[in-house]
């Protein structure tokens, strides 16, 4: 299971971010679209060392190597202008990717390890944002099964079960955790769930 951070930072969020870790989450999506370098450095090192090898980077690629990380994230506009082959070139980076339609998904180069398939179920952390994708249907038209499919979108212990059951690969949790007050009862119920899958 995947936690996404919040785009801005909140209070006890690197205690949050540890606690997670420490309760057994597998993957932390660090998403700060607006964080300068210098803001993205004080932020991943705050995060304990141990844990290093477990961020992925949205922004400020650059700074993947200066602190042990191994994983960097395209969005689907980094993606459009993404020179495959350089990128190709380093072996020790894990890519992962985020898409809007299966279509999109399905014409994923081989080199994303992931993407993320979204919005699934309404928003929890943008309420005006809701699905128009039927998850259902999409995941029919499948095509692409060297790319682990990972919903993203308004997933909570009152959908996952579900989610999975779509045919859905792992799950991305961000609103369920940041925007309420009890983030990790909420991540372990949706991790108790997900390890049944």
């Amino acid at each position: 299971m995947i936690v996404i951070t919040n785009p801005i930072a909140i209070s006890n969020e690197i205690n949050t971010i540890h606690a997670l870790f420490e309760c057994g989450l597998e993957l932390l999506h660090v998403r700060k679209p607006d964080f300068s370098k210098e803001d993205m450095e004080l932020f991943l090192s705050k995060i304990k060392l141990e844990y290093r090898s477990q961020l992925v980077l949205h922004q400020q690629h650059q700074l993947a190597q200066d602190f042990g990380i191994n994983r960097i994230h395209f969005t689907e506009n980094a993606r459009a202008t993404l020179d495959l082959e350089s990128t190709n070139s380093r072996d020790d980076i894990v890519k992962s990717t985020s898409t809007h339609t299966m279509a999109d998904f399905n014409k994923l180069d081989y080199c994303f390890e992931y993407a993320f398939l979204s919005p699934i179920h309404q928003s929890i952390s943008k309420p005006n944002y809701k699905s128009d994708l039927d998850a259902e249907k999409a995941i029919a038209e499948r095509t692409n099964f060297k790319t682990r499919l990972v919903a993203l979108g308004g997933i909570s212990a009152q959908n996952i079960e579900k989610t999975f059951q779509f045919g859905f690969d792992d799950v991305a949790l961000l609103g369920n955790i940041w925007n309420t007050n009890q983030p990790i009862q909420n991540f372990k119920l949706c991790q108790k769930i997900a390890r049944l899958y």
